[in-house]
């Protein structure tokens, strides 16, 4: 059994502007380095005397999170894991959120061209686990150690939808920056320990 921490990268000027983001490479502003240091701090706080683990997406707002919280815990330089990147949103890239649903309409990402689909991102999503999970068995072996993993909202909502049958998160919620999940891995089964959600704004 593994513990997995899913840490949603701090803002961007982008997130504060409400524009999509998808792959596009946004770095973090000022209030999400802020962001990503409470979450190293509370971070800090339950895994004192312990040494988990600490990977991330290699886009840099994820990455800098995560090397903030990696720098507080004391432990190696994330490990990058390309494949834990944010959906991809086609041309809606770079758009606000009023921009999109007027061209759209229904927000619903399905209906983007050169977007990936919510399959897609499941499945991706799910086996970039499952690897982040298996490489950190073989390097600690034989002691399980918990894994810190800095991604993005779309990915780690879906792995909570995954865990949770669908049922989680409830509607009218989003997962705020920094926030953080976490999960038990067991084989092939996923479960949700704890998820935080804000109302949408």
């Amino acid at each position: 059994m593994t513990t997995l921490y899913l840490v949603r990268h701090g803002e961007t000027d982008w997130n504060a502007a409400r524009r999509i983001q998808g792959s596009t490479d946004i770095p973090l502003n000022e209030t999400g380095r802020a962001q990503a240091r409470a979450a190293a701090a509370a971070l800090v706080e339950q895994f004192a005397g312990t040494h988990p683990r600490v990977v991330s997406s290699d886009l840099s707002r994820a990455r800098e999170t995560a090397e903030i919280i990696a720098d507080a815990l004391g432990a190696p330089a994330p490990a990058l894991y390309p494949d834990l990147r944010e959906r991809a949103y086609g041309v809606a890239e770079g758009m606000t959120d009023v921009e999109y649903i007027d061209r759209f309409g229904a927000w619903d990402r399905e209906n983007v061209p050169e977007a990936e689909s919510t399959a897609d991102l499941r499945a991706r999503a799910l086996r970039t686990v499952r690897r982040i999970v298996g490489d950190a068995r073989r390097a600690h072996a034989p002691s399980d150690v918990p894994v810190i993993a800095v991604a993005h909202g779309a990915l780690i909502g879906q792995l909570i939808r995954h865990a949770s049958a669908d049922e989680l998160p409830l509607a009218g919620e989003r997962l705020a920056n920094a926030s953080t999940h976490s999960f038990l891995v067991e084989r092939d089964r996923l479960s949700v320990l704890s998820y935080m959600a804000v109302p949408v704004g």
